[in-house]
Parts: structure tokens; sequence; C-alpha cells
């Protein structure tokens, strides 16, 4: 609910003289830029997938089960929720066009309206790799981790030292696979209690204000507010050591937050949010982007507060309630293809169907993720880029048609 929250507040629009502005808060009011120390949990959600992925290998290997098959399960709750998203922004940029819209207009609302999946171009590959790395961590443990580590840091330094930008490319591997080996030990217990935990958080967060204050990276965890460069895209080391600090402070209070989960309606809340979670994430950005232009059909209603100002401000703690009173009942509407498991007897593709399948999903994503729909550097580069991934999701065995 952080990341959700977090955008729902970073990205605000102004309706003056008939037309809508946007701006980014964090370019706009630099001083929110240490907000995003909070708010950027991807580390933690590759934290978290790294235990998931262990537990998942864990129980295939006492099943017996092969590559393929843990695949086919692993693939079908990642990638069907994405699917009805892209589908569903597919066809409403179809209507939009023949309706008339421009494509510039098409472009910036389907770019702010599928921000949330560009994570899903690497984690797709992260888990297609998940075998590897945990067998990986299971026979060198930390020295395995370390590794990603160093990876991490010579990228960082190629990067700035050398000006080897393109070669930052590569940091989308080694900073998260680095994140997810993580959730391995975490998995294994190896963090220890909560005192080293703190003592972990503590330093990490010392060196991630060093890096800040003395090294070349930007304050803002978050999106590019400099433009010559970012910490999350392409991600750098500083993801990392942000992971760190906030899962140790995290873990370091499992205990008191596990009994607060112990009552039943907190329990009962809490599998309710995790049985929808990638469909809030999914849909939390378009349903701001549909209400945003709803808002603007009806004359500019409640967009008129100028960004930052104190009424502006003011307002927010409405504004994120009422898209959240909306996106509950959305989320629940849809979160059908996220709960739905895969078809019992369902045939299992042949792991190089799936794995060859699964990149192409990734690289489809990654193309709408940067271009939206609509204009496009490349002719139908956008169309293109929506085929392949339902190529890729057929080849896998994740349409129905192909089970």
């Amino acid at each position: 609910m952080f990341v959700i929250v977090g955008h729902w507040l970073l990205t605000a629009v102004q309706y003056v003289g008939g037309e809508l502005t946007a701006s980014n808060m964090l370019v706009t009011q630099p001083g929110m830029q240490w907000l995003t120390w909070l708010f950027q949990v991807m580390p933690v959600f590759f934290v978290v997938g790294g235990y998931a992925n262990a537990v998942s290998l864990e129980s295939a290997q006492r099943r017996g089960d092969n590559y393929a098959k843990w695949l086919a399960g692993r693939l079908h709750r990642l990638i069907t929720p994405l699917l009805a998203v892209l589908m569903g922004w597919g066809l409403l940029a179809l209507v939009l066009h023949f309706a008339g819209m421009s494509g510039a207009v098409i472009q910036q609302a389907s770019k702010a309206a599928l921000v949330p999946i560009w994570f899903l171009a690497i984690y797709v590959v992260i888990v297609l790799l998940a075998p590897v790395t945990y067998a990986a961590w299971q026979r060198w443990g930390f020295a395995s981790f370390f590794v990603l580590v160093a990876l991490a840091i010579l990228d960082d330094f190629a990067f700035f030292a050398w000006d080897l930008r393109w070669l930052g490319v590569t940091n989308y591997f080694w900073v998260w696979l680095s994140v997810h080996h993580i959730g391995y030990a975490w998995r294994a217990d190896r963090l220890g209690g909560p005192v080293r935990l703190l003592a972990f958080s503590a330093l990490a967060y010392g060196l991630l204000v060093f890096l800040v204050n003395k090294g070349p990276y930007p304050l803002a965890m978050v999106g590019s507010p400099d433009p010559a460069v970012s910490n999350s895209l392409p991600p750098k080391i500083t993801m990392l050591i942000l992971g760190i600090f906030q899962f140790g402070l995290l873990l370091a209070f499992e205990g008191p937050m596990q009994r607060q989960l112990a009552g039943v309606r907190v329990w009962a809340g809490t599998i309710l949010v995790n049985s929808m979670i990638m469909t809030l994430y999914l849909w939390h950005s378009t349903l701001a982007v549909i209400v945003i232009a709803v808002l603007f059909v009806a004359g500019g209603f409640g967009l008129g507060l100028e960004p930052g100002t104190a009424d502006w401000w003011y307002t927010r703690p409405l504004w994120v309630l009422s898209l959240l009173a909306l996106l509950v009942p959305v989320a629940l509407l849809l979160s059908v293809f996220e709960r739905r498991g895969r078809p019992e007897g369902a045939p299992i593709p042949a792991g190089w169907r799936q794995v060859t399948g699964a990149v192409m999903i990734g690289l489809g994503v990654a193309l709408i993720g940067k271009f939206g729909f609509g204009n496009s550097p490349l002719p139908n580069l956008d169309i293109a880029a929506f085929i392949l991934v339902f190529a890729g999701a057929g080849l896998s065995g994740l349409l129905p048609r192909f089970r």
C-alpha cells in the first residue's frame, strides 16, 4: 500500500484554462525526496519474492516436480493478472484511437497508468533463474550473495567513473538478484535476531546517507527527478542498501507484528489483501487516470488547486481515501484473475517453451512500460509489444486456448 499511496501523491495534476498540467512532486518540491526512502519498497518486494521462491522450490523438490511443472505454477500466478490489465489498456487505447484522440494523449495516459508493470519485466527473469540462484545459495551461502553484490558495485563504478551508461542496464540483474538473495537468507534463518537486524539496518542507513551526501547518488529512491542519473532506472547499489535498511527494521519487529496479526479481524483483513495484492498494485494507477479523466470532463472539478500548496496538501487525505474507496471494489472484482489457480490436469508446456514465452513477455512488458500505447519511436511498436506479450503467454501455456 505504501507504493500505491506514493504514486497517488507524487504525480499531481492541475486543471488550468481548460487544460491539464502534470507535475512530479519530487521535482517541484525537492524536500519531498527523502520520503522515497519509505515509499520505495520494491527492494522489500524482491526480498519477499526470494523467500517465496525458496519455499516454492523446496515444496517442488519434496513432491518431485521438475522445472517445467514448478515454473508453470509460478508464471500462472504472476502473469495472469498482468494479462488482464494489458488487455484492458489495449482495448481502451484502440477505442480512444478510433474516437479521434491523439496518439500523444493516449501515450501519456497509458504510460501514467502502466507505471506499475515495469518491475514484472525483470522479476519474470528472476523467477526463471530462481532454481539456479537458489542452488547457488544452498551450496555457497553468503558467498553467492557477495558475488552478486560485487558485480553490482563494479557496474556502478563503470557507470559513474567511466561513463559506461549502457553497462548500467545489467544492474537490473545484479542488484535485484542480490536483493532476491536476501530472501533466501531469510528463509534459511541466516539473518540473525532483532539486535543484529537492527545493527544491519543502522549500518545500511548510515551507508546510504554517506553515498547520497558524498557520492554521486541522488536523494530520491523513486523515478528520475534528476534526468542525468537515477537510483532505480537502472537500479544502483543504493537499492540493495535501501532494502537492507528497510527489511532489517521490518524483520526486527516481526514478533510484535505477528502478535498484532493474531487478532481474527486483523488476520482476516491481511488474508483478503494478500489474495489481491497484485491486482491492487497493477490497477491503482489506471484507476487514478480514469478518475482524473472523469473530473476533467466534469470541468476540472477538484483539480483546480496548485500542487504543493497548503490547500492542495490539506486535500490529499480525501484524495487518497476516495481513490482507495474506488480501488477496493474494483480489485475485488478483478482479483479473480489473481486468485484463480492453474486448472487441475492442465498440460505442462515444455520448459523451453515456458522460458522462451516468459522472456517474450518480459520484453513486451518493458517496451509497453517505457513507451505506453499511442506514439512510439518506431511505427506500431506498441502493437508489436502487445502481440509479443500475448504470444509469449500463449507459448507458455498461460492462455485458455493453449491449455
